[in-house]
């Protein structure tokens, strides 16, 4: 695998072919990326709502009103797309369910390991509550990892992505009942392949020069 042509390959894809659907096989391999995407002390701290159907990518497109309305065809002609959700809360039951699930995998060795984890990153989750206050921002680091794995991921594939932040959060938290659940949307992620109208994909890409971003110590 060269990582170079994968990165070199993938774009914010303007345009997408709506007769080309991701094939189911290759959909659960994005669920994977998303479910396994790494998180600062396995926090996971997100929810994943997937749209596939018309009705489904419709109602989110309902979100891209008024200015973003640029936005509606690349959800609306993408095979599938995700919609990255942040909890409200990072609480105690949420971070038990955390470790309950290492334990039934098999992540500690006994109960002593169980209750250093727990100690540990317990610390960390209320520097973040009480020191910093920062929860909310932390958690949102987290779902951008995510949102970073799955574009990386969608390219290795050979799908095409577009992450999307024109849109408007609180029509789509209404939309979707997500406030209701502890969640707010975060970010947007149309996949699929590009049209022929995708200009982006014919303009050569442009990143600032290694020298100017990258210091080797």
């Amino acid at each position: 695998m060269n990582l170079a042509s994968i990165v070199h390959h993938r774009h914010a894809t303007k345009a997408f072919d709506p007769s080309r659907k991701i094939s189911a096989e290759a959909a659960a391999q994005l669920e994977d990326l998303l479910r396994f995407a790494p998180s600062s002390i396995n926090s996971q701290p997100w929810h994943f709502v997937i749209a596939s159907s018309e009705e489904g990518k419709a109602r989110i497109a309902k979100a891209t009103q008024g200015v973003s309305a640029y936005n509606t065809p690349k959800i609306l002609n993408a095979s599938h797309v995700v919609v990255f959700c942040a909890r409200q809360n990072f609480d105690d039951s949420h971070f038990a369910a955390v470790i309950d699930q290492e334990e039934a995998d098999g992540r500690f060795a006994g109960p002593d390991a169980k209750a250093a984890q727990l100690k540990g990153r317990g610390y960390y989750i209320n520097f973040h509550r009480f020191d910093r206050k920062d929860t909310q921002h932390w958690m949102e680091k987290q779902v951008y990892i995510a949102l970073g794995t799955l574009l990386l991921g969608a390219s290795a594939l050979e799908i095409d992505a577009c992450p999307i932040e024109g849109f408007e959060p609180g029509i789509l938290d209404e939309e979707l009942g997500l406030r209701a659940k502890g969640l707010t949307s975060i970010v947007i992620a149309a996949l699929g392949y590009r049209s022929a109208e995708d200009f982006n994909a014919k303009l050569a890409k442009s990143r600032l020069p290694a020298e100017q971003v990258i210091t080797r110590l």
